[in-house]
């Protein structure tokens, strides 16, 4: 693994349009996926897709943010921001994996939730804190993969998992840098500046025991990437079902809130 990048470098890496999305990393890694449609209550929002999926004989539920690459693409994906039939939708999915004892695996991409009207109206902010509320007591294991932009709420809505890696060159935090740089000076001119500051890059996360591993990238041959990608989160996957299907669900739900509990006082410590 290479950490010579600096952070906003990794910004632009994560950011690039022609960067491999959710799907294409399904169809590499999975034998079978078969996607599943709506909230039962709205509509059905194209920029979280889920569905049920295998690997060997093992089956999984797997929820994605998934963005476009041509402006008809993004506008379908609604640019990869979810409204909250998206969660809602997700919500189902791991409720529906729960039932029948199916790993979850999510695949974090996004610049945020959406901020529109219509998605306030219908309760953004309650549809991302269910869901964050449902994976913390979900009764099975939960897999998070960060494979681009993962950016605010949007991106922790389905990231409340027993395990998170990262790809090497994506990010992670708690908004994006221009808008970290707009509340704190004012000014989104500076991103680059609050890149280097906001701790967003997979080295340092994993520096601050927020993820659990980093999956090496090969920036230079996309293709390349693909297939090397999907080779190594094939067997992140078999290798975390193998060691969380041994464990009964109320040491699965354990594990989960002591991993976020151990993070929270390892940041108040280092932090003192």
């Amino acid at each position: 693994m290479k950490n010579n990048l600096t952070a906003w470098e990794r910004v632009e890496i994560a950011r690039n349009s022609n960067r491999k999305t959710s799907l294409d990393y399904i169809d590499k890694v999975f034998d079978e996926f078969i996607e599943l449609h709506g909230d039962r209550c709205f509509s059905d929002d194209k920029s979280i897709v889920g569905g049920l999926a295998k690997i060997d004989n093992q089956n999984y539920t797997v929820i994605a943010e998934q963005r476009g690459r041509t402006t008809k693409e993004n506008i379908e994906r609604n640019f990869s921001m979810p409204n909250p039939e998206s969660y809602r939708k997700a919500i189902r999915l791991m409720k529906q994996a729960e039932k029948f004892n199916r790993p979850v695996i999510t695949f974090i991409d996004t610049k945020g939730a959406y901020p529109g009207i219509g998605a306030e109206e219908r309760g953004q902010g309650e549809a991302i804190a269910k869901s964050m509320l449902e994976m913390a007591g979900l009764k099975v294991p939960i897999l998070s993969i960060v494979i681009g932009e993962g950016s605010s709420g949007g991106a922790l809505a389905i990231g409340v998992a027993n395990k998170i890696v990262m790809l090497e060159n994506s990010i992670y935090s708690i908004l994006s840098p221009e808008g970290y740089a707009s509340i704190l000076w004012k000014d989104s001119s500076r991103a680059k500046e609050a890149a280097e500051i906001m701790k967003l890059t997979s080295y340092d996360l994993l520096d601050l025991k927020i993820i659990d591993k980093i999956i090496d990238e090969e920036t230079d041959d996309l293709e390349k990437n693909l297939n090397k990608v999907s080779q190594a989160l094939r067997k992140e996957i078999k290798s975390f079902v193998k060691e969380y299907m041994q464990k009964n669900p109320s040491q699965i739900i354990e594990d989960r809130y002591q991993k976020y509990r151990n993070i929270g006082e390892y940041k108040e410590n280092i932090s003192q």
